[in-house]
């Protein structure tokens, strides 16, 4: 296996082999499988290399105050819309929406016509073209900007990390402009592989980059039988957060005790004990906390359906009740019980997003990415998605990753919370209110 990445900055016309101003650099995270210190190259033409827009990132986006409010709408709708498919399948459910809308953008950037309006209303994208990367890039930077000084649940440091690759085949020609909205909004360079003869190399390859960026927790990211002949690209999101609680539960404080499922039936667990001061809220149906992490900056939103009405509660949840139960919240000191949790789940998202309105990014020959290569017929042949969740008494650990394959044909009150019933999860930013996370718990015992 090749074991050496070169890269650098290359000036594009439409073909990734029309390459001019090369210089040579060491950039140890351009791929963790591959030698730091390895000679740099930015062939098109040469697998192990990696080419990228001479565009640098915009560091300091300028969008306008409504544009940020319609992708943290749109995103947060998208999010809940998601639920709605996921939660048809028992038992427990997490998943970065934040991750697969990102993952996604950066595809849309490609898509075209039919392709690109279908893409636009299931994902929630309200914005145009011109507005949506720039905005992406904003946020994506202000999350960047979350827990200066801050600690994370296992003692270091407050970690809340967002990065893009792309992955194309070797020779294959992508557009300039796909290329350059990659690099100047979402930071993506291009890692040149070959996928049709050296499948399990470009395999390897992939999933390294992604259990690097998550710290081990998200491994085998994309199976090798995801990738066939067809295959020219793979655009990958990663996501990882690590932080404390504000205030941590005492460890001492912990006993195993009951969690009774939504069919009545119990599982012990350990349950966390702690009289925490954070935002509460009751409403018909629901009890509801956002327990906040090291810094105020995020926060963990449980909320508890009423006994026996798990189904019809989340049947209601959308972004607007989400948003209401926030907005309802005030000040409590809340006698918590709640269990300690961890799990992986993974995903295809092809049926699941062709069924909420995007069939036609999986069709081949009707699908539109000409933006990705106006020459051949790009599709999307999957979508695919892991997260991990880990909740215990000092904070929490999560992280996600997506990846979508491209083929080509061509003042403190009392209140008390037992989160001893199934109950939903997000992880939220306070200042904007996006969603990175949803989940739900529906056997903590489950791992």
């Amino acid at each position: 296996m090749q074991r050496t990445l070169r890269t650098c900055a290359p000036v594009f016309v439409l073909s990734l082999a029309a390459i001019l101003g090369c210089e040579t650099s060491t950039d140890p995270n351009t791929d963790p499988n591959l030698d730091p210190g390895g000679e740099q190259c930015n062939d098109a033409d040469e697998a192990g290399c990696m080419v990228a827009s001479d565009k640098q990132r915009i560091s300091s986006p300028d969008v306008a105050p409504e544009d940020k409010t319609a992708l943290v709408s749109g995103n947060s709708a998208f999010a809940l819309d998601l639920y709605q498919q996921l939660r048809q399948e028992p038992g427990n459910v997490f998943y970065s929406p934040y991750s697969i809308s990102t993952a996604l953008a950066m595809t849309w950037a490609g898509a075209k016509g039919e392709t690109e309006t279908a893409m636009a209303d299931t994902l929630r994208f309200d914005l145009g073209q011109d507005k949506l990367h720039p905005a992406f890039n904003w946020i994506d930077q202000e999350l960047e900007s979350r827990g200066q000084g801050a600690q994370g649940a296992d003692g270091e440091g407050f970690r809340l990390n967002v990065v893009n690759a792309l992955w194309g085949q070797i020779g294959y020609s992508f557009e300039a402009p796909f290329l350059d909205t990659l690099g100047l909004h979402y930071g993506a360079g291009m890692h040149i592989v070959d996928f049709v003869s050296h499948r399990q190399e470009a395999v390897d390859f992939i999933n390294g980059w992604v259990s690097d960026q998550t710290e081990g927790k998200i491994e085998k990211l994309v199976p090798i039988e995801a990738i066939t002949d067809e295959t020219v690209l793979v655009l990958t999101n990663a996501i990882y957060f690590n932080a404390a609680w504000r205030t941590p539960f005492e460890p001492t404080a912990t006993e195993d005790g009951p969690f009774e499922k939504a069919d009545g039936t119990e599982v012990t667990v350990p349950l966390m004990h702690g009289n925490l001061e954070m935002p509460y809220a009751e409403g018909d149906g629901y009890q509801a906390v956002a327990m906040p992490y090291d810094g105020d900056e995020l926060s963990m939103v449980f909320i508890l359906p009423a006994k026996g009405t798990l189904d019809a509660f989340e049947a209601s949840l959308d972004a607007a009740k989400v948003d209401a139960i926030a907005g309802a919240m005030s000040h409590h000191l809340v006698d918590t019980t709640m269990p300690k949790f961890k799990f992986d789940y993974e995903l295809s998202l092809k049926e699941t997003l062709a069924a909420m309105g995007m069939e036609i990014a999986f069709t081949p020959g009707v699908a539109d990415f000409t933006g990705i290569n106006s020459h051949g017929q790009p599709f999307i042949q999957d979508v695919i998605h892991k997260a991990f969740v880990g909740v215990n008494e000092a904070g929490t650990e999560a992280a996600a990753a997506t990846a979508v394959i491209v083929g080509d044909e061509s003042a403190p009150q009392s209140a008390s919370l037992a989160l001893v019933n199934p109950f939903l999860f997000l992880i939220r930013d306070n200042a904007t209110g996006s969603i990175l996370f949803v989940g739900r718990i529906a056997d903590p015992s489950a791992s």
